[in-house]
Parts: structure tokens; C-alpha cells; sequence
């Protein structure tokens, strides 16, 4: 499943107060890893998560990594980030 996901643009929800954007490049039993990311901490703005993921959507991923991994018993979900609606 996680194969159609492969570099596209996503959106992962963790269960912490983080969310992580960028394209999927690899994954494997333990670790997603994201390329041009933003990993951000939604504790140091008053958004919501799913306003600051549409505004994403609409505005475009805000690079803070080069490279990240995310540990995959962190994550809450992922989907695409083309799949976020904002209604």
C-alpha cells in the first residue's frame, strides 16, 4: 500500500503534536523517510493541524529538512498531500 505512495507529496500525522509534509523516497519495517520536508511542531503556532495542513496544500510544502525519517509506530496516518480537501 505504501508503494503507491512513493515519491508523491504527503502528509503524515503523528500521534506527538507533529505533522510531517514532503515526498516519500523510501520506507522500510521501521522508518518512512521524507525528502525536502517540513516537520513541524504544531505546539509553536496557534493553527489547528488541518488548517495548516490545507494551507500546505494550497500554499506549498515549507522545507525545513533536507531529509527526515519518521518512525512508523509514530504514525497516526498518511495520505497524499493532492488528497487534502479543505471544506
Amino acid at each position: 500500500m505504501l508503494d503507491e505512495l512513493l515519491d508523491q507529496k504527503v502528509v503524515i500525522d503523528l500521534v506527538s503534536p507533529y505533522v510531517c509534509l514532503g515526498k516519500l523516497t523510501r520506507y522500510d519495517d521501521h522508518h518512512l523517510e521524507l525528502k525536502n520536508a517540513d516537520l513541524h511542531d504544531l505546539r509553536d503556532t496557534e493553527t489547528t493541524r488541518e488548517l495548516y495542513v490545507a494551507d500546505s496544500a494550497a500554499t506549498g510544502i515549507k522545507r525545513n529538512r533536507k531529509r527526515v525519517l519518521i518512525r512508523r509506530a509514530e504514525v497516526i496516518a498518511i495520505s497524499k498531500l493532492e488528497d487534502v480537501v479543505d471544506e
